[in-house]
């Protein structure tokens, strides 16, 4: 380490810390000793009281989750029509995705705690403290130089306090972001640092540099997952063609599992690949979006108009069907995006993996490897 003699710099994070110290410390030097013990009480209790707060917010979020997630589950929910209100497709892709994410139902409980929480103790501060002078003492109200002294170190105190805020949430930029725009320059810091090494990461170093990348990662996911809901509204409605195909395809075949296969070879024999839409977004940027039943009439399009025409079909036919997205085997050593379906067979109790797109190639229904040329990303629709 450098030590604390060589920790300035021409950083900018420097001279920002650096900044909020002498800031306060010039106030409390002009508020003198009694107002900056009132700034620097303030700022304790309002820093215990956070901490506090998130505490009960996290349990009472925990305890809540389940009993939410059940009430929701008991509700009759009926999927809007593609073109109802916008405003309902909201409602039904919230509501279903507080239901079926935990970690966004955490989220959202723990967000509501967090403020109720917040708004209690603010209003029975009110209540039971009296209210404070509406202005800080004046320099000359001060005391003298003994209490502007005792200010001025109380001041700096705060600074510090402030200081370090700044200097745990830049922390938690960078253990979030370690590719970000901004995370090299701030590292680059000698008294960001210096102050992490010493203090952050000894104090909160695994939560702020392990566990919460992690929840990050895995609250993006779910919320991956809730961008894909979308096409449970979009493609709820079901144009005739396409289900007549649907039920002509499956008409001679008896179970789920039975019933996914037939579809899988349907579709995976009669699309075909749209190079050109690939080629479209590629080199010019410009995604060509299309329904199941563009799919269906034209016959071409990319992995995830064979998944959402799959999911269609399937549903037609009452399979309970989901849209998956993540990863998939390019067959060079590498991954590109994908999308495929999973399927729920009734009759063996479990959600089977296929691959439509892939057909062509060979059998990527329910086949033993699917799980290591495809890789889920969190988005899950159905």
């Amino acid at each position: 380490m450098k030590g604390w003699g060589t920790v300035v710099d021409a950083n900018l994070v420097t001279w920002a810390l650096l900044a909020i110290i002498a800031l306060s410390l010039y106030q409390g030097v002009r508020r003198g000793a009694s107002g900056s013990v009132k700034r620097l009480a303030s700022f304790l209790g309002e820093a215990v009281l956070t901490v506090l707060a998130v505490a009960l917010a996290a349990i009472a979020a925990s305890e809540l989750s389940p009993g939410l997630q059940t009430w929701l589950a008991e509700r009759s929910l009926s999927r809007p029509s593609a073109d109802s209100a916008a405003l309902r497709q909201f409602f039904y892709t919230v509501v279903t995705g507080l239901r079926d994410l935990p970690l966004l139902r955490f989220a959202a409980l723990f967000l509501i705690a967090y403020m109720l929480i917040r708004l209690a103790a603010g209003l029975a501060a009110k209540a039971i403290l009296p209210g404070s002078p509406g202005t800080a003492a004046s320099p000359s109200s001060s005391g003298g130089i003994v209490s502007r002294t005792t200010g001025g170190a109380l001041g700096a105190a705060l600074g510090t306090g402030r200081a370090l805020l700044l200097t745990a949430t830049l922390f938690a930029y960078c253990a979030l972001f370690p590719l970000g725009p901004l995370t090299d320059y701030i590292q680059q810091s000698g008294l960001y640092r210096e102050v992490a090494a010493q203090i952050i990461r000894p104090a909160a170093g695994i939560v702020l540099e392990e566990r919460l990348p992690v929840f990050a990662k895995a609250m993006s996911g779910e919320l991956d997952q809730l961008w894909q809901k979308r096409y449970d509204v979009i493609d709820a409605e079901l144009p005739g063609d396409v289900v007549a195909a649907a039920l002509s395809v499956t008409k001679e075949h008896e179970g789920d599992k039975a019933k996914a296969r037939a579809l899988y070879d349907w579709v995976g024999t009669r699309i075909s690949y749209d190079d050109d839409k690939v080629r479209a977004y590629e080199e010019l940027g410009e995604w060509r979006e299309q329904n199941p039943e563009a799919t269906f009439v034209t016959r071409k399009g990319v992995c995830i108009d064979y998944a959402r025409l799959y999911a269609a079909m399937a549903r037609a036919v009452g399979l309970d069907v989901r849209v998956v997205t993540g990863l998939g085997y390019d067959g060079r050593g590498g991954y590109g995006a994908h999308a495929w379906n999973e399927i729920y067979a009734n009759e063996e109790q479990r959600w089977i993996p296929l691959d439509s797109t892939w057909a062509k190639t060979g059998n990527w229904f329910d086949s033993p490897g699917f799980a290591d040329t495809h890789i889920r990303q969190g988005g899950v629709t159905g």
